[in-house]
């Protein structure tokens, strides 16, 4: 499944700008007062101005090549990245997943994700660089119910990953996941409950998903 654009709120859209592009390299598609779009591999991210004073924050995941993993954490810490922490450790292994992951929050409270899916063969060559930021592979949707909504996934053709349960649920595959948890919900690698804010996610192949 493969997530061609993710569009999102936030009220920090020049704090994200400085971030995404000169801290991390990406390209920026289009750059107005009201929308911030960078390209990140195959999937356009987005971010879109709004007024809410709630400051809006969500979870989402970029892959990189399995092979990278280490080079990737180490590139984002000569950028001045924070690496999050959970346990006091600023990386995890998914054996279930075999993946391995680091997080770091931007500066509108975004908690992202690199993660290294060793089932999938995009091994690359050279040093790590912002080129080497796949895809969006990743979008956290928050619900009050859960399964419900896995289960409007799976009528427009997106199956559930692993199983699913009344807080959590990864629906997709490697190549892209919703993942759907319960308000409330401590999002992992953060000291954030997860909290219900617009998301727009544009599926190739199936369509567009509106919260």
């Amino acid at each position: 499944m493969i997530i061609e654009k993710l569009l999102l709120d936030t009220n920090k859209i020049a704090d994200l700008r400085n971030f995404y592009k000169d801290m991390l390299g990406l390209n920026i598609t289009e750059d107005t007062p009201q929308c911030l779009t960078f390209k990140v591999g195959e999937t356009l991210l987005s971010f879109k101005e709004t007024a809410n004073k709630n400051h809006p924050f969500y979870h989402f995941a970029m892959n990189i090549p399995n092979n990278k993993f280490q080079q990737a954490k180490k590139w984002l810490q000569d950028r001045g990245v924070k690496l999050n922490r959970e346990d006091g450790k600023d990386e995890v292994y998914f054996e279930t997943w075999n993946a391995e992951s680091v997080y770091f929050e931007d500066p509108a409270g975004n908690i992202v994700e690199l993660i290294a899916r060793h089932h999938l063969p995009n091994k690359t060559e050279g040093e790590f660089s912002s080129e080497d930021l796949l895809n969006v592979s990743e979008i956290g949707i928050v619900r009050d119910q859960v399964l419900p909504f896995v289960q409007e996934l799976n009528n427009i053709g997106i199956p559930c990953w692993k199983e699913a349960d009344e807080s959590f649920a990864s629906v997709g595959n490697e190549e892209g996941l919703v993942i759907v948890v319960k308000r409330g919900r401590r999002w992992y690698f953060s000291n954030k409950d997860a909290e219900i804010f617009p998301v727009t996610v544009w599926i190739k192949g199936i369509g567009k998903i509106v919260q």
